[in-house]
């Protein structure tokens, strides 16, 4: 790649943007990275590269950030579980969605890889999930995974009527150091690690090292396939697996209390009620309670097979994740 061409990542102030961004500049890539205004600046401290203030919702500013680029990984998002208005995560993830793909096309950008999540796809009933059970929007459980739906059915949309030329990642759950807001799976590390977490409800997860994700977003823009999808997962892990895994890196005893589901709905209500005065995130949520209901578990062999990509064990990832939140501050 010649020194002249320009990456543009967007959202990367946020846990995956940071990651592909270090990952690209490591490369000897030029990188330029768009951020709001607003955003919190603790990844950015030694960008390496050009950052460009902006909303990806802001056509005029998503023009000036596109200015030059020959690749875009498109990777911010409105990342909540929870909003006052749930409604505003589906628009906000809409809109920069659409917004961005139209600059990209405008500007001429040669090939872009889209930042989706395994919240587009269906559970399988017990077995992992893949590419080939996409959800619709009324399938979707939660503002969060609708926003999702409706942002990657826009982007296929694009793909086939105005030959976007995008290849779509899905992320299942990132996790490992500079997690700083911290995500919702970071939330539960730091309230284990912290001893505040004594229980656990019954429920599964797929976990994967924040940077083997920023390593398929590269993959995946040198082979992926225009208009295809791929899982970049880890491994299937059982919360209570999870947990114990927490409790052994610190030191602590694994929490050995399994709440049923059902009892934590009233609490979980509570929790929002409180958040819409005092503008906290919950900890818990009723979204939340309907996604433990499934085990969250997906398969990545599309994308071993035709990205080359390869995840490290997942409590690798865990143990740096802690040692970044320790680091941080962040643990009791």
């Amino acid at each position: 790649m010649a020194d002249a061409d320009i990456i543009l990542v967007t959202g990367v102030s946020g846990f995956v943007g940071s990651a592909v961004a270090l990952k690209l500049a490591e490369s000897g890539a030029r990188v330029r990275g768009l951020v709001r205004a607003s955003s919190a600046r603790t990844n950015l401290r030694a960008f390496p590269g050009e950052l460009v203030e902006g909303d990806a919702r802001d056509p005029v500013a998503m023009a000036r950030a596109m200015a030059g680029a020959r690749q875009l990984y498109h990777v911010a998002a409105d990342y909540r579980i929870w909003a006052r208005d749930p409604e505003e995560i589906v628009r906000n993830n809409r809109a920069s969605t659409a917004a961005v793909m139209e600059a990209a096309l405008a500007a001429g950008v040669e090939r872009i890889v889209y930042t989706s999540s395994v919240a587009t796809l269906l559970p399988d009933h017990g077995r992992p999930s893949d590419e080939t059970r996409p959800a619709t929007p009324e399938q979707a459980v939660g503002a969060y995974k609708r926003s999702k739906v409706v942002a990657e059915r826009l982007v296929e949309a694009m793909v086939a009527t105005q030959g976007l030329p995008a290849v779509i990642v899905n992320p299942s759950t990132p996790i490992g150091p500079r997690d700083a807001r911290p995500t919702p799976t970071g939330r539960i590390i730091v309230e284990a690690a912290s001893g505040r977490m004594p229980a656990f409800v019954e429920s599964g997860l797929n976990l994967v090292h924040v940077d083997d994700v920023a390593d398929g977003h590269i993959a995946a823009m040198a082979r992926g396939r225009i208009g295809e999808r791929y899982v970049l997962g880890g491994q299937d892990v059982a919360l209570r697996d999870m947990l114990a895994s927490v409790a052994g890196i610190v030191g602590r005893k694994p929490p050995t209390v399994r709440i049923p589901r059902a009892p934590l709905f009233p609490l979980a209500w509570v929790n929002e009620q409180v958040a819409r005065v005092t503008g906290k995130d919950p900890f818990l949520t009723l979204d939340s309670l309907r996604m433990a209901a499934h085990d969250m578990y997906y398969s990545s062999a599309k994308a071993e097979s035709e990205l080359g990509y390869r995840a490290r064990p997942y409590r690798e990832a865990l143990a740096e994740a802690i040692a970044w939140f320790a680091q941080a501050g962040m643990l009791a």
